[in-house]
Order: C-alpha cells, then sequence, then structure tokens
C-alpha cells in the first residue's frame, strides 16, 4: 500500500505557520502624491512575520515605490473544526 504524503501547507500549519494576508499601500514612482495597493499573500510565522520581513526589505531595496503602509490579516492556526446543531429543519419545494 501506497502512503500519501500531507500537503507542504499542511505541514507548515502544523509547524505554526499560518497564511498571511498583507496590504501594502505604495506612492506611485511617477505621481507620488498617488497611493497604489499590492496584495502579498504567503504562509508566515506569526507575530513575526519572517518572510513577509524579507519581502518588505527587498521591495525598499529594488523598487521605486516608496511604502506608505502595510495592513496584516492572518488566519487562525490550525484547530478543531467548529460544528454546531442547528434544531430544525426544511424541505425545499
Amino acid at each position: 500500500m501506497r502512503r500519501r504524503r500531507a500537503s507542504a501547507e499542511f505541514e507548515m500549519q502544523l509547524r505554526g505557520y499560518r497564511l498571511a494576508t498583507a496590504e501594502i499601500l505604495y506612492h506611485m514612482p511617477d505621481h507620488p502624491a498617488l497611493l497604489q495597493s499590492f496584495i502579498w499573500q504567503q504562509y508566515d510565522l506569526a507575530p513575526d512575520y519572517p518572510n513577509l520581513r524579507r519581502f518588505l526589505d527587498w521591495w525598499d531595496s529594488h523598487l521605486e515605490g516608496k511604502i506608505h503602509s502595510v495592513r496584516i490579516a492572518c488566519a487562525a492556526r490550525l484547530g478543531p473544526v467548529a460544528w454546531r446543531h442547528v434544531p430544525f429543519s426544511f424541505d425545499l419545494g
């Protein structure tokens, strides 16, 4: 019997990684008064977010658009599935 291996994302979640989404607002290089939005999403370790920090350091050294602000949203850690009983039913049709 062949054993299946868990996905890389699932293994990362077991190690404490969470799916992090960052909205990066930056000044457009040609029009500094205008802000542009960039969405970054990757598995990362909260609360330090080392992958996001590396990306923002790369941004500062390779791109012209100066970062205005960064907002981070993070999925909850892997845990038991929430389940609740609904005490009624209905028929469709």
